[in-house]
């Protein structure tokens, strides 16, 4: 009677501490932009599905804010979710160029973060934007389109200071990735896992992350 009073005890402790921890270590962002819900709504009307997670939009604030004063590059705005979190995270002195093809998804953007004198929008080829100022350096990139993360991959990493930074999500295949996604995502994978002038980390979280660090 005594060891199954202590056993019941014991699993009633457990499963408390289990139920504790698993609250103290909740991924959910504790603060979300206000314009998030209003760019959700808007990306919806839209029919486009490609923004980034909060999970992932927190921790791209996180690491915008770890680079005071830094030039941030943003590879497809597409609505401007991700533009948010960034935003979110830079100081005062930082600058933000965001780069989207697609005109009428980088206007809902433009309608919440316009007059936010950080940043700078481009609507154009993310291709032809890479090759036309791949002179300039910045601290933070984050490719969350094709070019400079399937095409243009080495332009993109050179813009990259030392101790900068080179992030990608849609790592873990997702439902409404395009045919030919899933190959150039490994091929990527392959590709940074060899490259000795980054140190990188992958990331089996939110939709998938690898987040790089250029060395001296």
């Amino acid at each position: 009677m005594a060891l199954q009073i202590t056993t019941w005890v014991y699993v009633k402790d457990v499963t408390a501490l289990t139920w504790f921890y698993n609250q103290m270590m909740n991924d959910t962002p504790t603060h979300t932009p206000r314009a998030v819900t209003h760019i959700k709504e808007a990306s919806q009307t839209l029919g486009f599905t490609m923004n980034c997670d909060d999970l992932t939009g927190n921790l791209l604030k996180t690491l915008a804010a770890s680079k005071p004063g830094g030039r941030l590059l943003e590879l497809g705005t597409g609505t401007g979710l991700s533009t948010v979190w960034i935003a979110e995270g830079m100081d005062k002195t930082s600058t933000l160029w965001t780069v989207e093809l697609e005109e009428k998804y980088s206007q809902v953007a433009q309608q919440v973060l316009g007059d936010d004198k950080r940043i700078k929008f481009f609507v154009e080829d993310g291709t032809s934007f890479l090759e036309h100022h791949q002179s300039e350096r910045f601290d933070f990139i984050f490719a969350d389109t094709w070019p400079g993360k399937y095409w243009s991959l080495e332009i993109a990493l050179n813009m990259v200071k030392s101790g900068g930074f080179y992030i990608v999500d849609d790592m873990i295949e997702q439902p409404n990735w395009p045919e030919g996604h899933a190959e150039k995502a490994k091929a990527l994978l392959e590709t940074l896992k060899h490259r000795t002038d980054f140190i990188s980390s992958k990331l089996n979280w939110s939709t998938g992350l690898i987040i790089c660090t250029k060395l001296e």
